[in-house]
């Protein structure tokens, strides 16, 4: 016999009672807790299914034309928040267009140095902002105002004007019993078969980035959206406070966007002739994360390795083909530097972003990468991975005073380690050699392998001395130490022809 797990719908604030006040005086809203029934043989399609199950819920209970979207690690940060994102729903010009009013994710728990990269200051302030004029700031899941019709799957036309006056269900004559009986229906496991619900209604089913594909949707049936980045942030939440969390976080995210990419939501199939071709090119870029593990895997492997074999990869320095490589290396970091700067970053947030970026890109999207690919195989289905951030006194201590926390002996802090010894053996390796001259080349044409060999094994540093120098509960444990020696010296014994 099928087990029930969850099933319960209570109202725990009835706002139609006039003697509900808070300690001002105001009359309280109604506030309704809500858990679905979950069955073995249902699936519950995640988050996406527990948004689409709200949905239907808070349209029997209010009806509101618009609803905000928050995650449970976040709070409002400002009362105007409302006034601001109404304005846009209300605006003369442009507010009957406006599906939803996405905020950027802010977190209060930011140290100054950012070590996990989590802020998202260049994207918020820049990239975010390039969207929104294409009218298709992308949703991103939290912090998002949306008008219900328009998340409810309703197309937009060039007739379509807002009705203000639509009146929303007070349900004045019904108990709370009734209430909570009749959305107990609209919680239930079987409720959406046959039905239009995850596919033209709600948010969308079958990734785990189920935001950024219901945004791209909603876009594509003719609404437009809103990227709002006020000088005051709108809302706060907590960022991830280890990297194994941060690793973690973006693997879901990269394999739920990479999923997208190979879905018949694809911007350049679904969005043809829908959205521009600018937003088309915009939303590839994040869609695309995983793919790029596979380039940078060849930088981070191939370059030492041949330094340390004395073979030349780059022009040199007396060549012509010198200049444009030099140009885009100095020109791609200064452009880098300036946005982080610009967007209220220290230096050392911008370098500890460009650290994040070669863990992520060797780890968590290559692991992404792996899963769409067997996923598009069929010898894996859909999952959906937590983000933990609940964390101990010591690892909060160690975060609060940017120190990197590893401390577990898992497949990505193997792989972390043994490409971080890879080049500092490769760098000792080729500089040894150039110094002695045996049969090597000039350091003329290894001048290029030599500088990225050396940034990489700057960006290392921390690693370096989580697996020699640490001893606190954060560092890597001997087991990483060893099996990623191991595989560092087995690289550098390859030959290379």
């Amino acid at each position: 016999m099928d087990q029930e797990f969850t099933r319960k719908n209570t109202i725990i604030i009835d706002g139609r009672d006039k003697s509900v006040m808070d300690i001002d005086g105001g009359r309280l809203p109604t506030l309704v807790y809500m858990a679905r029934e979950k069955r073995p043989q249902w699936p519950h399609n995640f988050k996406a299914g527990a948004m689409n199950a709200l949905i239907r819920v808070s349209s029997e209970i209010s009806n509101a034309p618009f609803i905000l979207n928050l995650d449970c690690d976040m709070y409002a940060n400002d009362a105007d928040t409302i006034c601001e994102a109404l304005c846009f729903f209300m605006d003369d010009k442009r507010g009957h267009e406006i599906s939803f009013v996405q905020y950027p994710q802010n977190y209060d728990n930011i140290m100054t140095n950012d070590i996990y990269g989590c802020s998202f200051s260049v994207p918020s302030n820049i990239e975010f902002a390039g969207l929104d004029g294409y009218g298709a700031a992308p949703y991103c899941g939290t912090g998002c105002f949306h008008r219900r019709e328009s998340l409810c799957g309703k197309a937009h036309s060039k007739d379509y004007k807002g009705e203000w006056n639509i009146k929303a269900k007070t349900n004045a004559d019904k108990t709370i019993d009734e209430l909570e009986k009749e959305s107990k229906v609209l919680t239930n496991c079987i409720y959406e078969k046959d039905t239009q619900w995850g596919n033209k209604m709600g948010l969308i089913y079958g990734c785990t980035s189920e935001d950024v594909v219901t945004g791209l949707a909603i876009q594509c049936r003719g609404w437009k959206s809103i990227h709002h980045n006020p000088n005051r942030k709108a809302f706060l939440g907590v960022a991830p406070t280890t990297l194994d969390a941060a690793l973690v976080q973006h693997k879901r995210w990269s394999e739920g966007m990479f999923q997208i990419f190979f879905s018949k939501y694809c911007p350049f199939m679904y969005g043809l002739g829908k959205i521009k071709l600018g937003a088309q090119m915009a939303y590839s870029i994040y869609l695309l994360f995983a793919p790029t593990s596979i380039p940078t895997l060849y930088y981070v492997i191939v370059p030492p390795l041949c330094l340390l074999h004395g073979i030349s990869l780059f022009p040199q320095v007396k060549s012509l083909w010198f200049l444009p490589i030099a140009y885009v290396f100095v020109a791609r970091n200064a452009c880098g530097i300036a946005e982080a700067l610009s967007c209220g970053d220290t230096l050392i947030a911008w370098w500890n972003s460009q650290r994040m970026w070669v863990f992520r890109r060797t780890t968590s999207y290559l692991f992404g990468f792996i899963d769409v690919v067997r996923w598009q195989l069929g010898l894996s289905k859909t999952t959906f991975t937590i983000t933990t951030k609940v964390n101990t006194e010591d690892v909060l201590k160690r975060y609060e005073q940017e120190v990197i926390e590893f401390g577990s002996s898992t497949i990505v802090f193997t792989i972390i380690a043994s490409l971080a010894l890879l080049h500092l053996f490769s760098l000792i390796g080729g500089i040894t050699k150039i110094v002695l001259e045996l049969e090597f080349k000039s350091l003329e044409q290894l001048i290029l392998q030599v500088i990225l060999n050396l940034l990489i094994v700057m960006i290392n540093i921390p690693v370096y001395q989580a697996l020699f120098i640490r001893h606190d509960n954060g560092r890597l444990p001997s087991s990483i130490l060893f099996k990623s020696f191991v595989l560092a010296s087995l690289a550098c014994l390859m030959p290379i022809i």
